[in-house]
């Protein structure tokens, strides 16, 4: 690509870098008073969400529905376990695998937190119509086929 062709202003790759700062910066002071950090929230939340669709998700189902590192994953589980909101249990059918249930105090502790994001995803929104616009599926639509594009050497190449 030559310089003549170069855009003027902010390229989508810099907007999306931004938006993610600006996004993750907001979850965290809104995640600060809760004790939580944005990592424990995104799997906590999604652990929730888990276990409303009656699931019991094993670390790597977790990591691959968080996008996580499964390394990472089960960092984070091990010190949720510790401060008593996860529970960690081996697999009745395969002793490798790890299961995750949310105990009663990371039920209690995740509701606040999700309610919390939600009034920052419904700030974020706004300009587009809303949570429930069709700006907004459309949005939605366009960032999962962007995140769905694989960059570099695809995971069967690793």
């Amino acid at each position: 690509m030559s310089h003549a062709s170069a855009p003027l202003g902010p390229t989508p790759g810099y907007l999306v870098w931004r938006l993610s700062n600006k996004w993750r910066t907001a979850v965290d002071q809104a995640l600060a008073p809760l004790d939580l950090t944005h990592a424990q929230y995104v799997l906590l939340a999604s652990l929730s969400g888990m276990e409303r669709g009656g699931r019991q998700p094993s670390q790597r189902e977790l990591a691959d529905h968080t996008g996580l590192e499964p390394l990472y994953v089960s960092k984070l589980a091990r010190a949720l376990e510790s401060a008593g909101l996860v529970g960690r249990s081996r697999d009745t059918e395969d002793t490798r695998v790890v299961r995750l249930a949310l105990t009663e105090r990371g039920r209690a502790a995740v509701r606040p937190a999700i309610d919390a994001v939600q009034v920052l995803l419904d700030q974020l929104l706004t300009p587009l119509g809303g949570l429930d616009s069709a700006r907004t599926e459309e949005f939605g639509r366009t960032l999962v086929a962007l995140l769905d594009t694989p960059l570099g050497g695809t995971a069967e190449g690793r």
